[in-house]
């Protein structure tokens, strides 16, 4: 891939669809855990398709089968951490820590409302923790698998 060839799925509106699960763990305390369940479906449809987009360039780039494995598994283990694992621990931590404060510490709250603010409270959060997750997986496949595999 040129310089100046955006990346469908990590350079567009397309890389949002990583995001469903986050999305999905900040209403999980007003949606039945289907639809949570169901975002997590779409984050991992998008990682499964940037990992066979990944896969295909390299193998049009190269046509080795161990360089295109090794992409795939590069694109994979990438996606998986920094799209879906980590971020939806995260904010499913967030959200749990957030809930359980304001139902301690705020109790003139009602339930709804503090659902609501729960919710807010981790929408609000995911553009704050997406870059340094990505940067964090980045350096850890860096110090890991890529390290392994590709020298």
């Amino acid at each position: 891939m040129s310089e100046c060839e955006k990346d469908l799925f990590r350079d567009t509106w397309v890389r949002y669809l990583g995001y469903a699960n986050e999305v999905g763990e900040s209403f999980r305390a007003l949606v039945p855990v289907k639809v949570v369940r169901a975002s997590y479906a779409v984050a991992f449809a998008y990682v499964l398709a940037d990992t066979g987009d990944k896969s295909w360039k390299m193998f049009r780039k190269d046509g080795r089968v161990k360089n295109v494995l090794v992409e795939t598994g590069d694109a994979l283990l990438w996606q998986t951490l920094a799209s879906v694992a980590i971020p939806g621990i995260v904010i499913n931590r967030i959200c749990a820590y957030t809930h359980k404060y304001l139902q301690k510490n705020v109790s003139k709250i009602p339930a709804k409302p503090r659902s609501l603010i729960t919710v807010a409270v981790g929408l609000a959060s995911i553009p704050i923790i997406v870059k340094p997750i990505d940067i964090s997986v980045t350096m850890f496949m860096n110090l890991t698998y890529r390290q392994l595999v590709k020298g």
